[in-house]
């Protein structure tokens, strides 16, 4: 018993040929993929760059001790 596709073979091979024609990377294609693949990771590693450097330049200094 198989079950009927999700979606018709022919829409998915009309995607394909649009998605393929596009002369972006794979995984800069859609309209908000820059975003996804490049903003939030380079936001994630200044944030933690930054947290970094507070926690050696605390250690350094002292600041933030618990007595």
């Amino acid at each position: 018993m198989s079950e009927p596709p999700f979606r018709p073979r022919e829409k998915i091979l009309e995607k394909q040929k649009v998605y393929q024609s596009i002369p972006k990377h794979t995984y800069l294609k859609g309209p908000y993929d820059k975003i996804t693949s490049v903003a939030i990771p380079i936001a994630l590693a200044a944030t933690s760059l930054y947290m970094i450097g507070r926690g050696i330049y605390n250690m350094s200094h002292g600041i933030g001790k618990k007595e």
